[in-house]
């Protein structure tokens, strides 16, 4: 527990640093851009919150160093493999200028480092076919990549409402936690205690009233942390279903893949251009303005706000079930099934304007 109120006590005093200073670094740091299919803010907002959720990561890992020097050297090396992901985004949110290839290429360089620093290759999925393939250890390093590569990315997807990206970081980092209690796995549990303190303290912060951003580095640096740390568990303890972090970080992950199939497939345009057809912005625009309205500025940040307890909702339906069942592969592929079925008609629902009935507010 001295792990997650450090790192939350130095993540939210670090972040409050960031919004005392905004008038000095403001000119770069600052997201002025408030207009676009993905801009749902009224006032230019600091989007560097992930430096304080860095500091505070690195806070962890120093008390770590002192109270559990076996652990220290690993929770270093993670750090070290994080920076690469972290500094390409955070280059994008002072600069606006980094494209989202380098972005990703920073993200597949510390995957690398990842499997070359701690070993963490991915070598059983219970996927038919894919375990086959895995034996040859190019096959394996090059999954593995895929894997905390598209976790890092889905992260940042889904990273665009006050609250939205952190809070579902946050209850799957728990679940990390937890599940890593359970197999008495001390790496995994500090990693994601560490990581859910520094999280917790810029998600005051940032919601409701969105006063600072994750931006890229910030959520490039979390979507790495819940992938590497998943696969560290899976990889040092047989016991847990390689299922488990696959269905614990189902929502940003299908939701990047059926929006670069949406994008690609049905509309015909790049996978990587942005739209306003999330189904983040659906929830925003065809159910929580139906509540709140639009004519203020206090009324759009409230609008902002409110979209992401439908989300979190969305995310705890796959977290859930992978934190009751993460031994039973079974189980956890029904699950990973009924939600990827679930958010496709729930998607079409909305987007056809047919919202189910249960979701709207009551008059």
């Amino acid at each position: 527990m001295s792990f997650l109120l450090l790192s939350f006590t130095v993540s939210l005093l670090s972040t409050l640093a960031v919004l005392r200073s905004a008038d000095r670094h403001g000119g770069l740091s600052a997201d002025t851009e408030i207009s676009g299919p993905q801009k749902f803010h009224t006032r230019p907002v600091p989007r560097i919150g992930g430096v304080g959720v860095l500091l505070a990561m690195f806070a962890g890992a120093l008390l770590a160093q002192f109270t559990r020097p076996a652990l220290s050297e690993s929770l270093w090396l993670l750090l070290a493999a994080a920076l690469p992901a972290f500094m390409a985004g955070f280059a994008e949110d002072m600069t606006k200028k980094v494209p989202a290839a380098w972005r990703l290429i920073a993200a597949v360089i510390s995957a690398a480092l990842a499997v070359w620093l701690l070993e963490t290759v991915v070598r059983h999925t219970a996927i038919p076919g894919v375990d086959i393939l895995i034996q040859l250890e190019p096959l394996a390093v090059a999954l593995t990549l895929l894997v905390v590569t598209g976790v890092s990315n889905s992260i940042n997807i889904i990273d665009g409402f006050n609250g939205l990206a952190s809070m579902c970081v946050l209850i799957m980092l728990m679940a990390l936690a937890y599940v890593g209690l359970q197999v008495q796995d001390r790496l995994v549990l500090t990693a994601a205690l560490i990581a859910a303190g520094a999280v917790l303290g810029f998600f005051v912060w940032n919601f409701p009233g969105g006063l600072v951003f994750l931006g890229d580095g910030g959520a490039y640096l979390l979507g790495f942390m819940v992938a590497e740390i998943g696969v560290l568990l899976i990889v040092r303890n047989a016991d847990v279903s390689p299922l488990f972090p696959l269905l614990l970080c189902a929502y940003p992950i299908f939701e990047t893949l059926f929006s670069m199939y949406r994008r690609k497939v049905l509309k015909g345009v790049a996978s990587s251009q942005p739209d306003g057809i999330h189904m983040h912005s659906l929830i925003h625009r065809r159910l929580v303005r139906q509540m709140i309205g639009e004519t203020s500025t206090n009324r759009l940040t409230a609008r902002n706000s409110m979209t992401s307890p439908y989300l979190w909702l969305l995310c705890s339906l796959t977290v859930i079930p992978a934190v009751l069942w993460w031994r039973d592969t079974a189980v956890l592929t029904g699950f990973l099934v009924l939600f990827m079925v679930s958010y496709v008609v729930l998607y079409w629902r909305i987007v056809r304007f047919r919202v189910p009935k249960w979701l709207l507010p009551r008059r």
